[in-house]
């Protein structure tokens, strides 16, 4: 027969249990937390949605590019115009060099000895010219019959005894919201190149003067995008008067506009087609849309889980899309829509791949609730599984509608200006300022994706532009 256990033994026991069970549970909340912050370190702007700046000084060393391997060799490929300077058959400047002495026998040499010549060009800027100053007479006349004094009218836009033409305003628009040069460095500009000295203020009124004439283009350029086949959204936060507001994006291949926001999710109304995004949840609230995730967003979330949790089915699926992406673009290239065949094969393997997934996290052990509320976490691989899931159609877009990108690039890249003007200038003081510059770069943005010339583009009509704007 057993010995009984006595009673402050058995207290002991109980209370060592208890303790125990208590600091297997803070272990597992610890082991948790510090996975996590270790697969944050982990994170850099080739695993990520983070931008390239925060990489630092230990950015890594970028070893492998999202895109698939072509197979063709670096450089320019066959076909390729090239662009290099060649002579040209009338230079401005021709500027002669006659021997004088002959090397042989030292005797001298006169331009009237030459039997040939050899040419080099060089091509260079010229020296920069002062301002044309131009003055408009707007004579009086009177009428031999009835004594009637008339005054020819000025041309439009002359307005003020003394004032500065479209083209220097143009410059400056251009040098402001394309180059994003500081006002104070572009009264330095002036000076230096043009002997110009022109106040802040002028070049503010000039600034304001350019919104004014091309906000019925951007106005317009707005609603072709609304109504566009499809069209790329994001957004990015910005300073203005020290508040974060919000720089909404919305592109085409053909078209930019932008527009300010005090709130993120201030989403524009009236949108249909197709809208591509990187999942942000708001835009599933657009109506009338159908949508086309990002998969430059997802490549980079595989390689997070491939080189820190290395989770063996995102290598697969990384895999399956570069081939995806690469089946669509020659498809594309030869102006035609995958085979049927081709893309249920792909749609089987993705869905065979969100599986197998799904069934990897499903076996792993849950995760330590830290909290008494709420849904159980998940992992940050069962997370991206359950949206490849719930989305299939949004992820796979691109292979049912050759119209379709791959990539949300078109609105990232346009975003990704507004980050360049505050690293350069910082915020707005003001909502009108931030405005005007969403007009201006409106403007300035489609102008470049039509291949225009944006100075001249700046001193035309409105109008005329309009009538030349492509759409497709």
């Amino acid at each position: 027969m057993t010995a009984a256990i006595p009673t402050a033994v058995a207290e002991e026991i109980a209370r060592l249990q208890a303790e125990n069970a208590t600091l297997r549970e803070m272990n597992a909340v610890l082991l948790a937390r510090i996975a996590e912050l270790e697969r944050r370190l982990g994170l850099n702007s080739g695993n990520s949605g983070k931008p390239p700046s925060s990489d630092g000084l230990k950015k890594p060393p970028r070893t492998q590019s999202l895109r698939e391997a072509s197979g063709r060799p670096p450089g320019g490929q066959k076909g390729h115009p090239g662009n290099t300077l060649r002579q040209v058959a009338e230079p401005d400047v021709i500027l002669d060099h006659y021997p004088n002495i002959c090397p042989n026998c030292d005797s001298t040499l006169t331009p009237a000895m030459v039997t040939a010549y050899s040419a080099r060009q060089v091509f260079d800027l010229p020296e920069p010219p002062p301002l044309v100053v131009t003055e408009h007479r707007a004579h009086t006349g009177r009428c031999g019959q009835c004594g009637e004094a008339t005054r020819a009218a000025f041309p439009e836009g002359v307005t003020a005894p003394v004032q500065y033409g479209a083209r220097i305003t143009a410059f400056v628009v251009y040098l402001l919201h394309a180059q994003f040069i500081p006002e104070d460095r572009w009264v330095e500009l002036m000076a230096d190149l043009f002997g110009v000295k022109l106040a802040a203020a002028t070049i503010a009124r000039m600034s304001t003067k350019a919104v004014e004439q091309v906000q019925g283009f951007v106005a317009a350029v707005g609603q072709l995008v609304k109504t566009a086949a499809v069209k790329h959204l994001d957004e990015t936060g910005f300073r203005i008067g020290g508040k974060t507001q919000w720089l909404h994006v919305a592109v085409t291949a053909w078209l930019s506009f932008y527009r300010v926001s005090p709130k993120r999710g201030s989403l524009w109304e009236g949108i249909i087609g197709i809208v591509v995004h990187d999942h942000w949840k708001p835009y599933y609230t657009l109506k009338g849309v159908l949508h086309a995730l990002c998969n430059a967003h997802h490549l980079r979330e595989l390689k997070a889980l491939i080189e820190i949790e290395r989770e063996p089915w995102a290598l697969r699926m990384q895999r399956l899309l570069h081939r995806a992406c690469h089946a669509a673009h020659l498809a594309r290239e030869r102006d035609g829509p995958l085979k049927p065949s081709l893309v249920h094969r792909f749609q089987r393997r993705y869905d065979t791949l969100v599986a197998e997934g799904l069934a990897f996290h499903e076996a792993q052990s849950p995760l330590p609730v830290t909290g008494r509320r709420g849904r159980p976490r998940r992992r940050t691989g069962h997370n991206l599984l359950l949206r490849l899931r719930t989305r299939k159609d949004d992820v796979l877009r691109f292979l049912t509608d050759p119209r379709v990108p791959f990539t949300n690039n078109l609105a990232e890249q346009a975003a990704r200006m507004m980050k360049l003007r505050q690293k350069i200038s910082g915020g707005f003081r003001s909502e009108p300022g931030a405005r005007d510059f969403a007009v201006i770069r409106s403007f300035i943005a489609t102008a470049k994706k039509q291949g225009w010339n944006i100075i001249d583009t700046l001193t035309q009509s409105p109008t005329v532009l309009l009538s030349k704007l492509r759409t497709t």
